[in-house]
């Protein structure tokens, strides 16, 4: 079996999922699994889905440098400004949950209920290409190719609010708040 990086809180709870050495972007695959993680699955195959159709966009937080601003952030609330539609990672995000649901069906779990709860996008070695330069010269062409990992697990069910107290205790102040009202002073 395949180390994770995580272990899952409830193992009969959970299905993972991942991919080695995919030839992919390293980091737009990241900012996109950035976005889908908390979400449900079914919803974040959609999302996935509409941002390969250009309905919806990732937004890039970390790799931002030279990313370009898009008008489609403003119905997103995040305070990056700037964003892609990054197609492959998309693809390739998607047949990984694809694959973490089928496993989460051999489990038996509940695929409505399933939540995004770890993804994680590491650097793979990169691959070594060469590419020709006036005078003479050759340079470097490099990929830039990732790992992925994710776990996805079971919502857990919500617990009601308990019934608050009708006697209620304040709490004891603190030193410093005790200090402050001795010497007249306000917050």
């Amino acid at each position: 079996m395949v180390r994770y990086s995580r272990e899952a809180d409830k193992a009969e709870k959970s299905c993972m999922a991942r991919g080695s050495e995919l030839r992919v972007h390293f980091k737009n695959t990241r900012e996109t699994a950035f976005a889908i993680k908390g979400m449900k699955l079914q919803r974040a195959k959609a999302y996935l889905s509409n941002v390969i159709e250009k309905k919806e966009i990732i937004p890039f937080v970390r790799y931002r440098y030279g990313v370009g601003r898009k008008a489609q952030l403003k119905n997103l609330k995040v305070k990056s400004a700037v964003g892609r539609w990054p197609k492959k990672s998309c693809q390739f995000l998607l047949s990984l949950l694809t694959n973490a649901e089928s496993n989460a069906e051999v489990k038996g779990l509940d695929t409505d209920l399933l939540v995004v709860s770890h993804i994680q996008v590491n650097k793979a070695m990169c691959g070594r290409r060469r590419t020709n330069r006036a005078h003479g010269r050759i340079n470097a062409y490099m990929s830039h190719p990732c790992h992925i990992e994710m776990i996805l697990e079971e919502e857990p069910d919500k617990i009601d609010k308990a019934e608050e107290d009708a006697e209620m205790v304040p709490a004891k102040p603190t030193r410093k708040i005790r200090k402050r009202l001795v010497s007249g002073a306000t917050a």
